[in-house]
């Protein structure tokens, strides 16, 4: 299998994503989006088992995919008076009000892998996070090239108004769009889930009289597009042959697609980013020296040898 490094803007404070442990006790509350897909558990479980290693009393809150949620367990933490919080964003709106409330409270707010949007960016010390934007381009990089240039698509896109949905089509349509021949013929949400890409994939398939004319699959996760591939295999379409394949995450059960030639590319999204995070965090607790806005996690390009065409 042929792996592709691209770091992107991962220069951009490069020297702060240092493994380290803290070297005093602190305590974060953690505020995740919820455990949809594969990638999601994985994150928050890392993030748990890298807080016992680095002697972080976490106090974490699954939202279950709703802004609501998250609200009331950023509150609760500052009403706790930890010394940090941790925020996941289920969207990127809807902030101002209790980020301003943490900032008053003087408590610090970082944001990992979702971003929100803020008018005073001075509500949040920093986002640690891959570059959804630069996934999106890979993505589109890869189809692009494998395609000729010549390609009908359909997309199965992420939670509305999520980041990662946000900025992977962005990316993806900002490459594409350099290819009159190359355009995306459907789209719909299937929420970052299994059996969400599984029903847009099928609906796409009715409306497309079995994906004529339709040369890739583009997803925004992988459990979209592991969903999209059992329904073309159950209308008798062979993934990863008849039509190409390409999602973001890079999870085993992609790992595995590929390998079987079911899917073409992962753009990989690290799920083990603890490591990255909580050194920055405590670094920051320990001297307030001011951060970029943005520490970007570098990300990678998987793919299996491309299909006959």
């Amino acid at each position: 299998m042929k792996l592709v490094k691209w770091l992107g803007g991962a220069a951009v404070g490069a020297s702060l994503l240092m493994i380290g442990t803290s070297a005093f006790a602190v305590t974060i509350g953690f505020s995740q989006v919820g455990d949809e897909g594969d990638w999601r558990p994985a994150f928050s479980k890392d993030m748990q088992e890298e807080a016992k290693k680095e002697g972080i009393d976490l106090k974490f809150a699954d939202a279950q995919g709703k802004e609501e949620e998250q609200l009331k367990a950023v509150r609760s933490f500052i009403a706790q008076k930890v010394d940090a919080i941790i925020i996941a964003p289920v969207v990127t709106t809807g902030w101002d009000q209790v980020l301003a409330e943490a900032k008053r409270a003087g408590i610090p707010v970082f944001l990992a892998d979702r971003d929100v949007d803020v008018k005073d960016k001075s509500l949040f010390v920093t986002r640690i996070s891959a570059d959804f934007n630069l996934e999106g381009r890979l993505a589109g990089a890869w189809l692009a090239q494998a395609s000729v240039g010549n390609c009908n698509i359909v997309e199965e896109q992420g939670t509305v108004g999520s980041a990662p949905a946000i900025e992977r089509k962005k990316g993806f349509e900002a490459v594409i769009s350099n290819f009159p021949n190359m355009k995306i013929v459907k789209s719909q949400s299937g929420d970052f889930t299994t059996e969400g890409g599984k029903k847009v994939m099928e609906a796409f398939i009715k409306a497309t009289d079995n994906l004529k004319d339709v040369c890739a699959s583009f997803a925004h996760n992988d459990n979209m597009q592991l969903g999209a591939i059992q329904a073309m295999k159950e209308a008798g379409l062979k993934p990863g042959k008849d039509v190409f394949m390409v999602s973001v995450d890079y999870v085993p059960a992609m790992k595995d697609a590929l390998a079987a030639g079911d899917a073409n590319a992962s753009v990989e999204l690290r799920s083990a980013i603890g490591k990255y995070i909580y050194p920055v965090i405590t670094e920051w607790l320990k001297d307030k020296k001011e951060l970029p806005k943005w520490v970007v996690i570098p990300s990678d390009l998987h793919t299996a040898a491309a299909p006959a065409r």
